[in-house]
């Protein structure tokens, strides 16, 4: 059946967010405790895509399994495989969003090797997970924009992760429920109350974007 669900929510810097979807109630997609089926933009068998809350970079996204498992370790291996395999697809969709078209020739989509990524995973509460549900950051680096300084330079990614603009758990947390526990850790934060959270709509906008430019490349979403 059927339901009309409205979300209303208090984002700090925002005004109240009224956003109705009709769906079904089978449709609900969780990442840990907090609901984020608007957030998602690609689904599989055992996994989901989502944008994020409050991203450290353009195109920063995570890869979830379905199943709220709370260590890596748990997962069976059928599910771990399409966990990954998802994440190297979303790689290859963010490529094409995000990195410079290759030169000379005919027209050709980016490669992921036309940039780099981070790929991140916080395994347990010591290494800063603050959401107990398995999760994979990625996040795109673009050449001469948004890539390492050089080859001796510090990479001011890795301490925001170990930081409070890491902190994508604690976003969630803070925009649903207010004061949360600290995470623990030295890359306690890649999960943020620093940086300013994202209008629904500004995130809904990302996420057709992203399912855009999966259905161009053919890729089969159970959305």
């Amino acid at each position: 059946m059927l339901y009309t669900r409205t979300i209303a929510r208090r984002l700090p810097g925002a005004h109240t967010i009224d956003f109705r979807r009709a769906m079904s109630s089978q449709d609900k997609i969780l990442f840990g405790p907090f609901e984020v089926t608007d957030q998602v933009f690609y689904k599989t068998a055992h996994s989901f895509a989502l944008v994020n809350l409050k991203p450290l970079l353009p195109g920063h996204v995570l890869i979830c399994p379905l199943k709220p498992y709370k260590r890596l370790t748990e997962i069976p291996a059928a599910e771990v495989t399409d966990l990954f395999t998802t994440t190297q697809l979303i790689q290859n969709m963010l490529a094409r969003r995000y990195f410079p078209s290759p030169s000379g020739g005919a027209p050709a989509p980016p490669p992921p090797e036309a940039g780099s990524f981070n790929v991140a995973l916080q395994d347990g509460v010591d290494a800063g997970q603050t959401v107990a549900h398995v999760h994979v950051h990625i996040i795109p680096r673009v050449p001469d924009e948004t890539g390492k300084d050089g080859a001796g330079a510090r990479d001011e990614i890795y301490e925001q992760m170990a930081t409070e603009p890491g902190n994508v758990g604690g976003a969630l947390w803070d925009a649903a429920l207010g004061k949360r526990p600290a995470a623990s850790g030295r890359f306690d934060n890649i999960e943020d109350a620093m940086r300013k959270a994202r209008s629904m709509e500004d995130m809904v906008g990302e996420a057709e974007e992203y399912k855009k430019l999966l259905r161009e490349m053919g890729a089969v979403s159970k959305l």
